[in-house]
């Protein structure tokens, strides 16, 4: 399954600014990137709305199904179409007659702001999903692959450079090599977009890892749990709920990856 991606044009915009050095100010334009209210609508019904970066909206429609569970393979949804609006963006899916019973069965409403993951949660019991763990082995890291990947992200993240406002989430393989990256505004968004780019392309879950140029928040844990990413890397710290959901959901959780440095907080079995 292939998709059409929004241009990186609409990710940012030009914006007049007052620039200081010292005490001297000089007239200047600067590239800002952009967020915008993105409603995902399955069968004519608006499921969540989420503030995004208006950039590969559809793979972020994707991962957000495949993460959320609303599907459990891209082949259930039928249709997908981007519709861009004068106060934002609707992206439109079909899916089949059960999955969206299911879906409205267990709706749960999600407009927030931008690194929200609890807006609209209407009980305790709803803030941590419990995805089935992952089983298996997953990919073997050895330490070396996640300096490699750290190094090849960092000229891949195309608006970061341009805007220095977007987090950054990269698929490499276990040598290291990063095959795909995905950037937003909001740290799970980005994931989300990633994790619809490899299902799009139809690559293994169970083959690679993720890099996160963020923290890592247990909804990130989550959503590679849910899809079946064994080995999660950030270049930032890890929440203790995070480390939790990674202990139970088997994942390899790996903070503060930065140079040669990293840490692993759970499963370290996998790094070698």
């Amino acid at each position: 399954m292939q998709y059409g991606s929004n241009s990186m044009a609409d990710a940012h915009g030009t914006y007049d600014v007052q620039r200081w050095v010292g005490s001297g100010a000089t007239s200047a334009e600067d590239m800002v990137a952009e967020e915008v209210p993105v409603a995902l609508v399955y069968n004519g019904f608006s499921h969540a709305v989420m503030m995004a970066t208006p950039q590969d909206l559809e793979d972020f429609a994707l991962g957000f199904s495949l993460s959320e569970g609303v599907v459990e393979n891209v082949r259930e949804i039928y249709d997908l179409d981007v519709v861009e609006h004068a106060t934002g963006h609707e992206v439109q899916m079909r899916l089949a007659g059960e999955r969206f019973s299911a879906m409205r069965g267990r709706r749960r409403a999600m407009a927030g702001r931008t690194g929200c993951g609890l807006c609209g949660v209407e009980s305790l019991e709803q803030i941590v999903c419990r995805p089935t763990p992952v089983v298996g082995a997953g990919a073997n890291v050895a330490a070396g692959a996640i300096l490699r990947a750290q190094s090849e992200l960092q000229s891949m993240q195309h608006l970061f450079h341009l805007t220095g406002a977007v987090h950054g989430a990269a698929w490499c393989r276990s040598d290291g090599a990063v095959e795909l990256v995905r950037e937003d505004v909001g740290r799970h968004n980005a994931l989300d977009k990633l994790i619809g780019a490899v299902a799009a392309q139809q690559k293994s879950f169970g083959e690679g890892f993720v890099l996160m140029t963020s923290r890592a928040s247990y909804e990130i844990v989550q959503k590679a749990a849910a899809v079946g990413i064994a080995v999660v890397a950030a270049v930032s710290a890890p929440t203790g709920m995070a480390v939790r959901v990674a202990q139970a959901a088997g994942v390899t959780l790996i903070g503060f990856a930065r140079g040669e440095r990293h840490s692993v907080y759970s499963h370290p079995e996998r790094v070698h």
